[in-house]
């Protein structure tokens, strides 16, 4: 009993404290940290929000960039930053997804973080060199069933979006695919518009142009939804059809666990009220971005569901696990 009393004690004392901080937030500069290098899409949503965030405030955002181990080194260092708000951490599929490949992640996404906010969501489009006979899903599938040597799929390297998208089809239509990796989508797209593989799960912003221009065919979207920028294309779920199917470069804020819930809620507002802004959206759209905000709650159980779902694929995949 006086253990437990003393636990109730501390909570009171602890409390107030934790209210006049949340009062104060914040009073000094807020670092997001991005475990990709600069240039990247990452790294370009974390600045357009920064930066609002940084006019909102008064006080200075700054991005880091923390590269490294599929962006594991990044994000091991949020995990271990103070949890008073100052520290946030801009989040893509890789979180979900380095715990499981990389043998030095020694963070959890769901345990050592909590949300702020989604943000939005990238569609990866599947498509083909005009030589694949192939004019939509149900048809790639028939035609990967009977290949021999199996088709051939570009990424950017392994855990991608590109890589995701490709091995849930395999398991999914229950078909074989060969991975071939590159060092980025710039590498990959130009061995699929010389014909040297045959598909890509390609972001939309690269495949749009590309198959407007004759040089490349859309098959399907990855995402749940169609694309606003292709509405007349399906998705995988409804073309293949695999209803299953859902994969996409999704970007969110998120905080070390501890972070105190009144300013991840009052950083979720502002973060939901900058994405609404026009300008900004008008700059993630030229991204690609679908617009997704989603509460600090709903991000953490997308999070979660995320991290279930690829730690699956990959024990389906034999990917390395830690």
């Amino acid at each position: 009993m006086k253990f437990a009393s003393l636990l109730i004690a501390c909570a009171i004392a602890v409390s107030p404290l934790a209210a006049r901080a949340a009062d104060s937030y914040p009073d000094k500069p807020i670092h997001i940290i991005v475990p990709f290098s600069a240039g990247g899409i990452v790294d370009s949503v974390a600045r357009i929000v920064g930066q609002k965030l940084s006019e909102k405030y008064g006080q200075p955002v700054i991005v880091e960039n923390r590269t490294g181990a599929g962006g594991a080194i990044g994000t091991e260092y949020a995990s271990r930053a103070p949890a008073d708000g100052y520290t946030l951490l801009l989040v893509s599929p890789s979180h979900a997804v380095a715990p499981i490949l990389e043998k030095n992640a020694h963070w959890n996404p769901v345990r050592d973080f909590k949300a702020i906010s989604g943000i939005g969501i990238v569609p990866n489009v599947i498509v083909v060199h005009p030589s694949v006979p192939a004019h939509n899903m149900a048809e790639f599938i028939a035609l990967a069933k009977k290949s021999n040597p199996p088709l051939t799929y570009a990424t950017a390297g392994i855990g991608t979006s590109n890589h995701l998208s490709g091995e849930l089809l395999a398991q999914e239509a229950k078909i074989k695919l060969v991975m071939v990796p590159y060092k980025g989508q710039t590498d990959a797209l130009t061995d699929l518009l010389a014909g040297r593989v045959a598909m890509m799960p390609l972001t939309a912003a690269l495949a749009m142009p590309n198959v407007k221009a004759g040089k490349l065919r859309a098959l399907a979207v990855t995402t749940a939804q169609r694309a606003s920028a292709m509405p007349d294309l399906p998705t995988v779920a409804e073309s293949a059809p695999l209803p299953g199917y859902e994969v996409g470069t999704w970007f969110g804020l998120v905080a070390p666990a501890a972070t105190p819930q009144a300013i991840r809620d009052q950083l979720a507002a502002e973060v939901h009220e900058i994405v609404e802004m026009p300008d900004v959206q008008a700059k993630l759209t030229h991204l690609g971005m679908e617009m997704n905000w989603q509460s600090p709650a709903r991000f953490d159980a997308f999070v979660a569901k995320e991290f279930d779902k690829w730690t699956k694929v990959a024990k389906q995949a034999h990917w390395q696990m830690n």
